[in-house]
């Protein structure tokens, strides 16, 4: 069966990550949470003091860094940021080193090299669109705001314990603004993409959707 390079995009507390995991770990395939490497290059940032504004340093450090994604667990230079970078704070953040177009660049780069042998399911907000443009299968995961506020309130891997409705609300409507707008690989549909609604979906049955997709293009 040929090694697929799978892509899902969609924006924060659409189920990317279960879906994603879910997928590569049916199909025995690599798990690259892309997002997870703009929150640790802009968690290495912060604690280097480096100040997100300088787009030259940021770039500069996600160019040297050793970041590796993989099996759940995420490292920078070394250092397990798994947790670290699941934070309100490295959320922010992370919004800002994602709008840096050079350092999009270097780690775009890196997502290429990782997934263009194929056998892996890629997660991001730019894999489909600007990443792998001619992935074998192109996913959009989407929900309502109401559902995504929720799962991530109650997410406890993310926030620590269950975070304020509200709060975790105008997060989301912050980081969707900056990922729609942002002048660098903007969060949009990309071509080709099928699009899924996940609000009332149970998981299984979104598995399913994708597997299905799957089993079509590997035929």
């Amino acid at each position: 069966m040929k090694k697929l390079i799978i892509a899902i995009d969609g924006p924060s507390g659409a189920g990317k990550g279960t879906i994603a995991r879910t997928i590569a770990a049916t199909l025995g395939y690599r798990h690259i949470d892309t997002g997870a490497m703009y929150r640790a290059v802009g968690w290495k940032a912060d604690a280097e003091g480096i100040t997100l504004d300088d787009e030259s340093a940021v770039a500069a450090l996600a160019e040297r860094a050793a970041v590796i994604v993989e099996g759940g667990v995420v490292s920078i230079d070394g250092h397990d940021v798994t947790r670290a970078i699941r934070t309100p704070e490295i959320d922010k953040v992370a919004a800002t080193v994602a709008r840096l177009p050079r350092v999009r660049e270097v780690l775009v780069s890196r997502q290429r090299s990782i997934g263009e042998a194929g056998g892996v399911v890629m997660e991001g907000r730019d894999i489909g669109s600007v990443v792998f443009p001619e992935a074998d299968v192109k996913i959009y995961l989407d929900a309502s705001a109401a559902e995504r506020a929720r799962r991530r309130a109650n997410d406890t891997q993310h926030t620590g314990g269950q975070a304020g409705a509200a709060a975790v609300a105008a997060s989301i409507a912050a980081r969707d603004q900056a990922d729609s707008t942002r002048s660098a690989s903007p969060l949009t549909i990309a071509h080709g993409a099928t699009y899924i609604d996940t609000t009332e979906l149970p998981i299984e049955q979104v598995v399913e959707a994708v597997m299905t997709i799957v089993r079509q293009r590997s035929s």
